[in-house]
């Protein structure tokens, strides 16, 4: 069922998503990778607050590129997001709602979902160009020195996705397989 939803993502909104729902996002979401989660972890550790409002929040692994003339971004394709799986946990913990990225989670992390009342996104990997045409807003809020690293803010219309696991944790990567062998 598609679904047009509005960020940021509270639990009342986690409670409509179920598994294989298609979503276009609108609203704000923040883009971090490795570098950027392990400079948050390590904040956190020394007992300092996030340089991003984490509670509701809906963060995108993903490595940008450049912007062309006229467009906010370059390419915006997911990146894998098993590479957050150490750090994805202690966030969600702390209140973030929604990851974008692709390929599987790890049963801490979906674990963590649940406990939490989270989804996980999937973004279609290898359409970063079109993807881009979703983001009108893109700016840099930390970490300037990691480069394509930097934690973004973008601005968000009608930006696809696909609920891959939900706050149940049910998990499309497995029902599909099974879905798939019974064909």
């Amino acid at each position: 069922m598609d679904k047009y939803i509005t960020t940021p993502i509270t639990e009342a909104v986690t409670a409509e998503l179920k598994s294989g729902d298609y979503v276009y996002l609108n609203g704000t979401i923040y883009v971090a990778r490795d570098a950027a989660h392990k400079r948050m972890t390590e904040a956190l550790d020394r007992g300092e607050e996030l340089p991003i409002e984490i509670k509701d929040a809906t963060i995108y692994y993903m490595g940008p590129s450049p912007a062309r003339e006229g467009r906010a971004i370059g390419s915006a394709g997911p990146t894998t997001a098993s590479r957050m799986d150490k750090y994805a946990p202690r966030l969600l913990d702390l209140g973030e709602k929604a990851m974008i990225g692709k390929g599987k989670r790890t049963k801490e992390v979906i674990d963590a979902m649940k406990r939490n009342k989270a989804v996980y996104f999937a973004a279609v990997g290898g359409a970063g160009a079109l993807l881009s045409k979703c983001i009108v807003k893109s700016e840099t809020v930390c970490y300037e020195d990691l480069g394509a690293e930097a934690i973004l803010k973008l601005e968000v219309e009608n930006f696809p996705v696909i609920v891959v696991i939900d706050r149940d944790g049910n998990n499309l990567y497995e029902t599909a397989i099974k879905e798939y062998r019974t064909l």
